[in-house]
C-alpha cells in the first residue's frame, strides 16, 4: 500500500475550470491484536504499521518496555492492515484489566481494508439526492471567513471549527472543539436538536476532511463540504459513492474540487 494515491481534481480559480492530478494522503484502517484477539481499528496512512502498533500499544499500558513484546507481526499478503502483537509471559499477567477494555473492536478477518468500510457504508447511507447548486465565489469567501465564527480559536489558536449554512449561505450554526470530530457533531447536533438540519447544504471544515467526516455529513444528509486542506483518497471514494460535493481551498486562490463539480455555479 502506498501512503498517498493520485486524483482528478477540477481547479476553480475564481474565473475558469481546469483540470489537474493531485496527491491525496492515504486513509486506511489498521487493526491492531494482542495475545491473537482484536483490540482496536484506527484509522491512518499506510506505513511504519508495526511502530504504529507498538506506539499505540505504549500508550493503551499494553506495554512499558520493548521487552514486554515477544513478537510483533504484520498480517501475510498484498496488504498490512493487520499487526498482531504477542506479550512476553511475564507481562501478561500484569495488564489483564488492560486487556479487557479494548478499544474499538470491528473487523475480525485479515481482509479489512478501506474498501470494505466503503461498501458497508454504502450500503448503509444512501446516496444524497440533493442537487442544490450554490455560488462558487460565495462558498468560497464563506470558507475563508471561517475564523469569524472561531471566538476560541481566536483565544487560544488550538481549535477545530465545523460551520453549516443553507444554500443561500445563511448561518445555522458554528462549533469549536479540541477535535475536528467533536467540532462536526456539535455544530449537526445543534440544528438536529432545533429540528433545522433538512435546511443544511454546506459543511465548512477547519481541517482536512477523513472519511469519518464524510460519513457524518453523509448521515445528516449534508450535500456540500468545504475544507482547509485537501481530503484523503478514502473520503474522496466515499463521497463520490453518495453522490457528496468535496473541496478544499486551492494554492494561490480558488476551489480544488475533487468530486460532485455540478453543484458549484459560478
Amino acid at each position: 500500500m502506498e501512503p498517498y494515491l493520485t486524483h482528478g481534481v477540477i481547479h476553480w480559480n475564481k474565473e475558469i475550470y481546469t483540470s489537474s492530478r493531485h496527491q491525496l494522503i492515504g486513509e486506511e484502517p489498521l487493526s491492531i491484536r494482542v495475545q491473537g484477539k482484536p483490540y482496536s481499528v484506527v484509522m491512518r496512512t499506510p506505513g511504519d504499521e508495526s511502530a504504529h502498533a507498538a506506539g499505540f500499544c505504549l500508550a493503551e499500558g499494553i506495554i512499558d518496555t520493548p521487552e514486554d513484546i515477544k513478537v510483533i507481526s504484520c498480517c501475510d499478503g498484498t496488504d498490512s492492515n493487520v499487526v498482531t502483537i504477542t506479550l512476553a509471559e511475564s507481562r501478561q499477567s500484569k495488564i489483564t484489566e488492560v486487556l479487557e477494555r479494548r478499544g474499538f473492536i470491528s473487523q475480525t478477518s485479515c481482509g479489512i481494508c478501506g474498501k470494505e468500510i466503503v461498501k458497508d457504508l454504502y450500503q448503509s447511507i444512501q446516496p444524497i439526492k440533493n442537487n442544490v447548486q450554490i455560488d462558487a465565489g460565495t462558498a468560497l469567501e464563506s470558507l475563508e471567513n471561517l475564523s469569524n465564527h472561531q471566538p476560541l480559536r481566536n483565544l487560544t489558536r488550538a481549535s477545530h471549527a465545523a460551520a453549516l449554512y443553507t444554500s443561500d449561505f445563511k448561518l445555522l450554526s458554528a462549533a469549536e472543539d479540541v477535535g475536528r470530530h467533536n467540532a462536526l457533531d456539535k455544530a449537526i447536533g445543534k440544528v438536529f436538536l432545533n429540528h433545522t438540519l433538512d435546511k443544511a447544504s454546506l459543511l465548512i471544515l477547519s481541517s482536512r476532511i477523513s472519511y469519518e467526516l464524510v460519513q457524518k455529513a453523509a448521515r445528516a444528509r449534508i450535500p456540500l463540504i468545504l475544507a482547509f486542506s485537501r481530503p484523503t483518497s478514502l473520503a474522496v471514494e466515499l463521497a463520490s459513492k453518495l453522490s457528496m460535493t468535496l473541496a478544499c481551498l486551492a494554492k494561490g486562490g480558488g476551489l480544488y474540487i475533487f468530486c460532485g463539480e455540478n453543484r458549484f455555479i459560478i
